[in-house]
């Protein structure tokens, strides 16, 4: 069965944000990376990848843009088993892509206007907790 794996938030203060849900709700950091013109910081309740994404200053893509200029719930993650297949019904549905050609996960907007991306089986482990 598809499942969501992923929510992703774009925040303006990485640190501040960063801070706020691991002292306040807990979450564990469990990795940070620059991926193209953006830093993602992955956090964890231990079931569900939560991601806080900070953009590079000046950034035009458009992905930086697609849910708005402000700090927003940027996007969230559908599992899928096979990605060209679910690709294709989106399209069916009209669904507009948003990420480069080629590149994955597959962003997309969702009919109603919400970006929400396709990853493939095991991109997104819930981590072990010591």
């Amino acid at each position: 069965m598809n499942r969501i794996v992923h929510l992703a938030l774009k925040v303006e203060d990485l640190e501040k944000t960063t801070e706020f849900y691991e002292k306040v709700f807990g979450f564990r950091e469990v990795e940070t990376r620059k991926t193209r013109d953006h830093l993602s910081r992955h956090l964890s309740d231990g079931a569900i990848d939560f991601t806080l994404i900070k953009y590079d200053a000046g950034t035009e893509s458009a992905e930086s843009k697609a849910a708005g200029e402000k700090p927003c719930i940027h996007h969230f993650a559908i599992e899928v088993e096979d990605l060209k297949a679910s690709e294709a019904q989106i399209r069916s549905y009209g669904c507009e892509i948003i990420s480069d050609p080629g590149v994955i996960p597959i962003k997309f907007r969702a009919p109603g206007g919400t970006v929400a991306e396709l990853v493939p089986v095991g991109r997104y482990k819930a981590p072990v907790f010591k």
